[in-house]
């Protein structure tokens, strides 16, 4: 067995190395390419439209594509749920497949794309995904494309996705990941573009920068994009601090690095820290800045006449892009890349519908269940309402792709029900005006049958990027209000229909649910689930699916007592600093069934860090699918320390009748403490372990959610 080992061992070193003479070589051949390129040539291969360059062999290339949740703009791919969702699932080796999907239809779609002769934005292989910013408060237009508001399970679900993107290969990438937006971002959109950020050095390093690090060392990520905003006064895309002395230097990032689009404009004409583009284009490529989403680096050439920069400073810039390029395998045809050839048949295959159905199942939320559910699929007489109930869009989200089938909720819940059933719909609202009837013939309709479910929340119109939602401050939300029009519809139907009233919300951030959940049966959170979404909420309604998806981000009672949204500090944001204005916590979904935790034990040691050990048992007659979380509240908790972070999770299966063991083994990082230095440390005194279904707060214990605490030394 000795020699088993020992053999094993030096069979991985020589991969190891072989891989790594490889990956030499193609250095070396970018290093060859860029020596014969002209002036000229250089300065066109750092912005996103590249032009080719025939007596290289090199093609036109447009780096910029999407693949948030499937591939993105650029016609039939599979959609699955928004990233928000996806972080509602507590699921990386699912993740991992997601992006494993994307890519291999990324790759059938290119393909096609360059026997076409099709060189258009939004064909090639370099993703700008994902979107790892913390959702740190839920005014924020873009909170959808974030995994939620915790550092830990952002850098988990991010590096997960970003595994199944590039592939497993140790020299060429399936297609090349991105982790966006460096850094602290998630203020208003209105803003972005101006602002200058100084977060506290505890909480860059404890909120803002976690996920990153882990997708730069464990997801060894091909891509960074930096930020609009300014960070401690330099422009995010021209900060030295963050793309060299964090990214490269102390977390030994060797990939490229992209500015967002129109940032090096902004340092600029927004942040005016320089009066011109040359400056602009010089400051952010000697801070460690490779490639331009826009063109302000045509102004390249004027810096280097002024001696702004150097012809060698472009090298260095280049780098990095003719590497990307080469470990893609299409600066010229590679027949060592192994993923050169992929079936077409693969988009939108029944494999990938297939796990968009069951990305749409786990995503889903309940949050409260008065017994309404799950429905008789004999029932009746059921009724279909509200403004998302018929509406595609209503489960995009957005940088959608498009597929060509879409399952609407009216078309997943018709097609469960029995032909017997009595089975009406009218939309009854608009999404955000007055109905322009005078008679609403959906609120009578909707009365008289025996459950009436009512779509109804946010989409695309009402929350998103800048420029994308119509109907908000710039894709930020004014508040977390749902729109009057409908909640004002489900007013009516209410004060007729006092039983029998189940309400599916959308949307990509937590909203004011207070009077919808005091006036309701049930509530099924939905989020965007992608082009599965109307069959998986109809498999969660009728029972043939339990709900298994838990929040990924907490739901304030009242958005008015937020703090500040313009205010970066962390105080009184997210489960960690929140002691009240908890409406629903962190980490909470409810289940058809209840599982019992018992017996929690803890064995703690400052060099092993923290083993967890409990029984878990179900009851019940169903399934029941729950994420088990592990949560470290550290000495100081609630003053130099969060109150509570979150430290491990398990999603886990019992059958009806079952019991097993859980155990959780917490690494020695995870017990740190951030000091107001943003160094981490491990403090000495005692720790307090809860594992549970939820973040532990006040709230948390009104809702009775599951909780097990224990204590030890360290």
């Amino acid at each position: 067995m000795k020699r088993l080992f020992i053999s094993m061992a030096i069979t991985c070193m020589a991969m190891t190395a072989t891989a790594q003479g490889s990956i030499q070589k193609l250095e070396q051949e970018a290093r060859d390419l860029i020596a014969q390129m002209t002036l000229k040539e250089k300065f066109s291969q750092l912005m996103n439209t590249t032009p080719g360059i025939k007596r290289l062999g090199i093609e036109p290339y447009d780096w910029w594509n999407e693949g948030l949740h499937g591939v993105g703009r650029n016609g039939r791919a599979t959609v699955f749920p928004q990233p928000i969702g996806l972080g509602a699932t507590f699921h990386p080796e699912l993740v991992r497949q997601i992006g494993d999907a994307i890519a291999m239809e990324a790759r059938a779609k290119y393909g096609i794309a360059r026997k076409n002769g099709n060189y258009a934005r939004y064909t090639g292989l370099t993703f700008w995904s994902p979107n790892i910013n913390i959702l740190r408060d839920p005014r924020w237009g873009r909170c959808l494309e974030t995994w939620g508001e915790d550092p830990f399970l952002t850098g988990t679900m991010g590096t997960a996705f970003v595994k199944g993107m590039q592939g497993d290969d140790p020299v060429y990438l399936k297609v090349a990941a991105c982790a966006k937006h460096l850094a602290v971002h998630s203020g208003p959109e209105s803003t972005r573009h101006s602002a200058n950020v100084v977060p506290s050095l505890r909480d860059l390093w404890e909120t803002y920068l976690p996920a990153f690090r882990m997708l730069i060392q464990d997801g060894k990520v091909e891509a960074v994009m930096s930020s609009y905003n300014r960070v401690y006064s330099d422009a995010a895309s021209a900060s030295k601090f963050l793309l060299t002395d964090v990214v490269r230097k102390k977390w030994g990032f060797q990939g490229h690095i992209v500015s967002d689009c129109g940032a090096v404009e902004d340092i600029w004409k927004g942040h005016k820290i320089v009066k011109t583009p040359a400056e602009a284009c010089a400051i952010a490529i000697k801070a460690g800045l490779n490639i331009e989403c826009g063109s302000t680096f045509e102004a390249l050439k004027d810096a280097l006449k002024q001696g702004l920069v150097t012809e060698a400073d472009i090298d260095n810039a280049l780098v990095p892009l003719m590497l990307t390029r080469l470990k893609l395998g299409i600066i010229h045809p590679d027949p060592a890349c192994p993923y050169n050839n992929v079936d077409p048949a693969v988009i939108g295959s029944p494999e990938h519908i297939a796990l968009a159905l069951q990305a749409a199942t786990e995503s889903m939320v309940l949050l409260k269940n008065n017994g309404a559910l799950p429905i008789d699929k004999n029932i009746h007489t059921l009724y279909v309402t509200g403004a998302g109930a018929a509406d595609a869009f209503w489960l995009m989200g957005n940088y959608f792709g498009l597929s060509d089938r879409y399952s609407t909720y009216l078309q997943g819940i018709v097609g469960k029900v029995s032909a017997g059933t009595a089975v009406n719909y009218r939309p009854g609202v608009l999404e955000n005006s007055p109905a322009l009837n005078s008679t609403n013939w959906a609120v009578g309709d909707a009365t008289g049958a025996e459950k009436t479910i009512i779509v109804m929340g946010n989409n695309g119109n009402l929350e998103g990027e800048e420029g994308e939602a119509i109907d908000s401050e710039c894709g930020d939300r004014k508040d977390l209000r749902i729109p009057e029009s409908q909640m004002n519809f489900l007013r009516q139907i209410c004060a007729k229909k006092k039983q029998g009233v189940i309400v599916v919300l959308t949307g990509g951030s937590p909203m004011d649910i207070r009077e919808i959940c005091d006036i309701v049966d049930a509530v099924v959170l939905a989020w965007y689930p992608g082009q599965e979404g109307g069959y998986a909420l109809a498999n969660l309604l009728f029972g043939d699916a339990n709900f298994s998806g838990s929040l990924p981000v907490t739901f304030p009672a009242d958005g008015d007592k937020l703090p500040d949204f313009e205010d970066y500090s962390m105080q009184n944001r997210t489960y960690k600093y929140m002691t009240d204005n908890i409406f629903y916590p962190f980490g909470y979904g409810l289940h058809y069934g209840r599982l019992q935790y018992q017996n929690l034990q803890v064995k703690a040691d400052k060099k092993k860090g923290a083993h967890l050990t409990l029984t878990i048992s179900n009851p019940t007659n169903r399934e029941i699918t729950e994420v088990v979380q592990a949560y470290v509240s550290a000495p100081g908790a609630g003053t130099t320390a969060p109150l509570q972070q979150l430290a491990a999770f398990q999603r886990l299966s019992l059958a009806p009748g079952a019991s097993r063991e859980v155990v959780f083994d917490i690494a020695p990082q995870q017990l740190m403490t951030v000091g107001n230095d943003g160094e981490s440390r491990l403090t000495r005194g005692e720790y307090t372990f809860t594992v549970g279904n939820a973040a532990p707060s006040p709230r948390s214990q009104e809702l009775d959610v599951n909780a097990l605490t224990a204590k030890a030394k360290l």
